[in-house]
């Protein structure tokens, strides 16, 4: 948001603040949960790079293709362990899971 138009709405009686800040998310849940995003994202990047639909990573997987969905926007039902699995399971390695987290 321009400054500007933060003004703007401050003026207006608006708070300006982070998502962390309006759902009172400590450091470490705000941490966990850009960790997990990125390696959502990153499963995401590795099926379309290997030209799998969902459903065939799925089988790859033995899971379902609701469950795969749930892995990629990173849901909040879906451990990361099973993530990290997945992202095995493409053929990922250690270091290349290490670079997506650092990024």
């Amino acid at each position: 948001m321009n400054r500007q138009k933060q003004k703007s709405l401050e003026k207006k009686g608006w708070k300006i603040g982070s998502t962390a800040e309006f759902l009172g998310l400590s450091e470490e849940e705000s941490s966990y949960i850009e960790l997990k995003l990125k390696l959502s994202s990153n499963l995401r990047k590795l099926r379309t790079e290997h030209k799998l639909t969902q459903v065939e990573l799925a089988k790859i997987l033995k899971s379902s293709q609701s469950r795969v969905a749930k892995l990629e926007i990173g849901d909040p039902s879906v451990s990361l362990d099973l993530i990290i699995r997945s992202l095995l399971a493409l053929g990922t390695s250690n270091k290349e899971i290490a670079r997506a987290i650092s990024s």
